[in-house]
C-alpha cells in the first residue's frame, strides 16, 4: 500500500516505466525517466546538506521538470513551497519569508525574481539554489549551487530516507485576511487519503489521459499530478496561454482526447459564453470535475446538454482539508436552472457538520455554519499557532474527545436525505476564477494607496465567469480622486492580478449602517446595480 506521495512515481515506473507520465508542448516524459530523475536530483539536494523537514520553495512555471523537483524534495525528505511566478514580489517576501526555505530550486526565467527577494530579505542570501534546466542559473546576488545536469552522476534509486506519512509533503499559501498570505501544511497522509479514494471512485486507469490546468501552487493539481501518477496514466499540462482563448482550450481537449478534465467552474463558463463546445464533442471524455467555486446551474445544463457521454461531478472542499471533502455527481441535466448544484456527501474519511451557534448539529434543511473532520484536515497553518487555533478547533461532539474540526466559514444546510448544500460565505471571504480571496487582504493593500481618505471592497456574485466580483468603493483625500487605473496600477505592487478590483466606484462618501460602520451591504446593492446598468446599456 503507497505510504507516501512519491511513493505512487516509484510504483508507476516500475509497472509503466516506458509509459507516458507528463506531456507539455512537444516534451513528454515517461514513467520511469520521472522516477529516475527525482531520484538523482533527491541526492543532490542530500549531497548539499539538505536535512528531513526543510522547506524547498519551486520556483518554476508548470512544466516537468517542476514536477520532477516536488518529487525529488519529498524524497529528500523535505516539504515544498510551489511559488506563483505572477505575483508581485511584494507579496512573495512575505511568503517565502515566513515558510524559511532553506533551499529553492530555480528555473532560468525566475532567476530576476529571485534576485530581488534577495534584495528584500524574504530569502536568505546563503540560500541553498539549484537550476532546474539544461543551463546555469547565476543572478547578480546567487548561484545555482548545481543544476539538473548534475544528476547524472547520482544513483537511480532513491535515497534510503522514510519519513513518517504525517510529515509535511507541501506547504500551500493561501489569501488571508489580515493581509499576510498563510501558509497551509498537508501531510503525506491528508493527500494520500484524497488520491486514494478518488483513483479508485473516479476509476482512473493507465490509459487515461488527466487534464493538467490549474497552476502549481493551487491545490487541485496536487490531484491532476499524484492521481496521474497512482493510476500509471498520463497527465497533459495545459499551456497558460491555451487557457485565455476558448477555441484553443477546446482544440486542446479534443486533440489530446483527454479521459478526465479537473478545472475550476469559472473556465467552463468561459468555454459556455464562447460556445466553444460541440453537440457530441471530446468524444473521449469520460468524466468533467469541477472544484474551488459554484458552477452557475445554467452552465452545467450547457454542458450536459452538449455531452450526454460525460459523467458531471462536484467536489467541495477547502485547502486546509486536503483538495477535496465531499462530492456529487448529477446524474441527469437539472430540470430547473435555479437551485445551485450541491456539494453533496462527505468523501470517505472526511465528515461534514452543519453546526448551529451552540455547535450542536443543525435541523435538516436548516442553514449552520460548516465544519469538516477528518482525514483530509491539514496540521495547520505553518508556523502560526494563533491563526491555527482560531478555526482548528476541538471536536465539539459527545464521545469525540482529541478529535478536531475545521471551520470553513460557509453557511450550508443538509436536507432530510443527507445531502449538503453550500449557501454562501458567514465572512469576508469570496472566489473569484478559482482562487480562494480575502477581502481584508485585498483592502490592506489598498490602505497603503496615497490620496484616498477611506475605501472598502466587497464581492458582487455575477453569476458568470468572474465567480464573484471584486468591487472597490473609495473616497479621495484630494481633487482630483485618484482614477480607478491608477489605482490598480499600484495596487498591483502588492497583490497579484486575480486580487485587483474590477469595479470602482468613486463616492463622496461612503454609505454607513447605525454603528458607523460600513454598510457593506449597501455597497453591494450599489455596485449591483452598476452592473445592471452596464448590461442595460450593452443590450
Amino acid at each position: 500500500m503507497t505510504r507516501l506521495l512519491q511513493d505512487y512515481a516509484a510504483e508507476a515506473a516500475q509497472a509503466r516505466g516506458d509509459a507516458g507520465a507528463l506531456e507539455l508542448g512537444d516534451e513528454t516524459v515517461s514513467h520511469g525517466q520521472l522516477d529516475a530523475d527525482a531520484n538523482r536530483l533527491a541526492w543532490l539536494l542530500a549531497e548539499h546538506g539538505l536535512r528531513g523537514g526543510e522547506r524547498v520553495a519551486l520556483f518554476s512555471p508548470k512544466r516537468p521538470a517542476a514536477v520532477t523537483a516536488m518529487l525529488a524534495t519529498l524524497k529528500a525528505g523535505c516539504a515544498y513551497v510551489p511559488i506563483d511566478l505572477e505575483s508581485p514580489p511584494a507579496r512573495l517576501e512575505g511568503i517565502v519569508g515566513a515558510a524559511d526555505a532553506r533551499a529553492v530550486l530555480v528555473a532560468p526565467e525566475a532567476t530576476p525574481l529571485v534576485d530581488e527577494l534577495i534584495a528584500r530579505g524574504g530569502l536568505r542570501p546563503d540560500v541553498l539554489a539549484g537550476a532546474l534546466g539544461p543551463g546555469p542559473v547565476e543572478g547578480e546576488r546567487f548561484a545555482a549551487a548545481f543544476g539538473t545536469a548534475d544528476g547524472d552522476a547520482q544513483p537511480a534509486g532513491a535515497p534510503p530516507l522514510h519519513p513518517s506519512p504525517d510529515s509535511a509533503a507541501h506547504v500551500l499559501f493561501t489569501s488571508g485576511s489580515t493581509g499576510a498570505p498563510k501558509g497551509v501544511v498537508i501531510t503525506h497522509a491528508n493527500a494520500r487519503a484524497f488520491v486514494d479514494w478518488a483513483v479508485e471512485h473516479f476509476r482512473l486507469r493507465e490509459d487515461d489521459r488527466l487534464s493538467g490546468h490549474p497552476p502549481l501552487h493551487f491545490d487541485l493539481s496536487t490531484f491532476d499530478i499524484y492521481g496521474t501518477l497512482a493510476a500509471g496514466a498520463r497527465l497533459h499540462m495545459v499551456p497558460p496561454q491555451t487557457s485565455l482563448s476558448p477555441p484553443k482550450l477546446a482544440s486542446f481537449m479534443r486533440e489530446h482526447a483527454l479521459t478526465q478534465w479537473f478545472s475550476v467552474p469559472s473556465l467552463l463558463t468561459y468555454l459556455a459564453r464562447f460556445d466553444a463546445i460541440d453537440y457530441g464533442d471530446f468524444p473521449a471524455l469520460r468524466r468533467l470535475l469541477w472544484c474551488g467555486e459554484v458552477l452557475p446551474t445554467p452552465v452545467l445544463s450547457h454542458w450536459m446538454r452538449r455531452l450526454p457521454h460525460v459523467s458531471f461531478t462536484n467536489l467541495y472542499g477547502p485547502t486546509e482539508a486536503t483538495i477535496a471533502s465531499s462530492h456529487h455527481t448529477v446524474l441527469e441535466v437539472p430540470a430547473d436552472d435555479a437551485p445551485p448544484v450541491p456539494i453533496g456527501r462527505a468523501c470517505p474519511g472526511e465528515e461534514l457538520l452543519v453546526l448551529d451557534r451552540d455547535l450542536k448539529p443543525a435541523r435538516p434543511g436548516e442553514i449552520g455554519d460548516l465544519y469538516i473532520a477528518g482525514v483530509g484536515l491539514s496540521p495547520g497553518y505553518w508556523n502560526d499557532l494563533a491563526k491555527t487555533a482560531e478555526v482548528f478547533l476541538d471536536d465539539p461532539r459527545p464521545g469525540r474527545a482529541g478529535g478536531r474540526v475545521y471551520r470553513t466559514g460557509d453557511l450550508a444546510s443538509i436536507d432530510a436525505d443527507g445531502v449538503c448544500h453550500f449557501v454562501g460565505r458567514a465572512d469576508s471571504q469570496v472566489k473569484s476564477r478559482g482562487h480562494r480571496i480575502e477581502l481584508g487582504e485585498v483592502e490592506a493593500a489598498l490602505d497603503t494607496v496615497p490620496g484616498l481618505r477611506e475605501s472598502a471592497v466587497v464581492g458582487v456574485d455575477s453569476g458568470g465567469f468572474e465567480g464573484t466580483t471584486i468591487c472597490c468603493a473609495y473616497v479621495g483625500s484630494g481633487s482630483p480622486a485618484p482614477r480607478p487605473a491608477a489605482l490598480r496600477r499600484q495596487m498591483s505592487n502588492l497583490l497579484p492580478r486575480y486580487m485587483l478590483p474590477s469595479r470602482w466606484l468613486d463616492l463622496d462618501s461612503l454609505p454607513k449602517n447605525a454603528n458607523g460602520k460600513v454598510d457593506r451591504p449597501a455597497l453591494r446593492a450599489l455596485f449591483t446595480e452598476q452592473v445592471a446598468a452596464s448590461e442595460r446599456a450593452h443590450a
